[in-house]
């Protein structure tokens, strides 16, 4: 014979136990919005001993933490200027509360987790090349896509300031009464700080004109995986699927040559940047803004941006012949910039189809990625950094939404 027996699950108490209502056992289950509380109908045999599966569950699932809270926690973490504010946004926001040394682990985890779906391959796009349609000067529609890259410099923690720190603690602690001490779990393994203050994480962009389509990536491991990047987001992109397929850089030579080991029509080098240069050379022998030297710096940009590059490198060439002695080393650099860029000074060519001139996407995305990074007194471990920035890079790519539902759809 079984007996049934109306069961109700209401919250836990100020200790956690689990607090029970007609005699009954008791369980509740936090959500994204708060707890909820759960009933359901028993059925059990007198004389059995009772066992009820979907106790276990719910223990199992309060013992962790939601998808949805992680994909809230991740949000507010790289929009915060602090792991701190975030914890009272969150509070604030969804009625959850959270250490920050939990909040940051959350972060820091599903950052590392969102750089080893996109190493892998696994979370695919929902645009190619061919849907980056764009319209000529002519008014003749084709598929154009952009590739750029570039690189950020992030403040690391180093071995000599983890070394302060752990003395720093270890202080502390010994300060504190035996009895409380004893109470403290063991400190973990110092990890492995870095060897210089600042670190370079390389970042790649494939958009097309209007930026509707965008896919950024990143790597911390050197110019040899910003290569090999390069050719796993071109494949993602099917860059070969555009008619048109223009490579945009600052003039780096390492950027631009894994640059060229795409399949490009043409690599760019951009305006501003060759702008920079003229602009600093000509303050240096013709004056700082003076009325000659802005002239000058006007009417050779004007050719290189509207003529074909032997037009602007003769003006180059007359203006550096006619300075003698400090003010000629300064013309010969010059003149030996943009020597070695020939190829990548083709604005002319640029104007007659329409072609962007300027790697303003790609510096964009240089700040957003590593506006949570930078700041006062912030140092970071460099894989640490990377993964935050990884998390930015997927909301700039618009992969969020995706991301989420696939962890949401596979767990494991």
């Amino acid at each position: 014979m079984t007996r049934p027996s109306r069961v109700f699950f209401p919250p836990k108490d100020s200790k956690g136990c689990q607090k029970a209502k007609n005699g009954h056992p008791s369980r509740s289950t936090q959500s994204l919005n708060g707890r909820i509380d759960l009933s359901r109908q028993r059925f059990s045999a007198d004389g059995e001993v009772d066992d009820y599966p979907l106790d276990r569950l719910v223990d199992r699932t309060e013992a962790t933490v939601s998808v949805g809270v992680r994909q809230l926690v991740c949000r507010l973490g790289i929009a915060g200027r602090s792991f701190a504010r975030s914890v009272k946004n969150l509070k604030e926001a969804a009625q959850l509360t959270m250490g920050k040394e939990t909040y940051r682990q959350i972060v820091e985890s599903d950052g590392k987790a969102v750089l080893k779906v996109s190493r892998e391959e696994q979370l695919e796009i929902d645009w190619s090349a061919a849907d980056c349609k764009s319209t000529t000067p002519s008014g003749q529609e084709v598929t154009r896509i952009y590739a750029s890259a570039d690189g950020v410099l992030v403040p690391t923690t180093t071995a000599a300031e983890k070394k302060k720190r752990r003395a720093t603690t270890v202080a502390r602690r010994r300060k504190m009464p035996g009895e409380k001490r004893r109470k403290l779990p063991p400190l973990a393994r110092v990890k492995k700080g870095s060897d210089q203050r600042y670190k370079q994480i390389y970042l790649t962009a494939f958009y097309d004109q209007g930026q509707e389509h965008r896919l950024v990536g990143l790597t911390r491991e050197g110019p040899t995986a910003l290569g090999r990047l390069l050719k796993r987001e071109a494949a993602r992109v099917h860059l070969l699927a555009a008619v048109e397929r223009l490579g945009l850089v600052d003039g780096a030579v390492c950027l631009r040559r894994h640059l060229e080991e795409l399949p490009l029509e043409e690599i760019a080098l951009d305006f501003r940047h060759l702008a920079e240069h003229v602009n600093d050379a000509s303050a240096k022998t013709l004056g700082e803004k003076t009325e000659v030297g802005k002239a000058w710096s006007h009417d050779v940009l004007h050719t290189a941006r509207h003529e074909a590059y032997e037009a602007f490198f003769d003006k180059l060439v007359a203006w550096g012949s006619g300075l003698r002695g400090g003010k000629r080393k300064i013309a010969d650099r010059l003149l030996n910039y943009v020597a070695e860029r020939r190829e990548m000074i083709l604005y002319d060519k640029c104007e007659q189809k329409g072609w962007d001139v300027g790697t303003g996407p790609m510096e964009s995305m240089c700040g957003v990625t590593t506006d949570r990074i930078k700041g006062r007194g912030r140092r970071w471990d460099i894989d640490n950094a990377e993964a935050l920035m990884a998390l930015e890079a997927l909301e700039q790519s618009g992969l969020w939404d995706r991301y989420w539902f696939k962890v949401l759809s596979h767990p494991n």
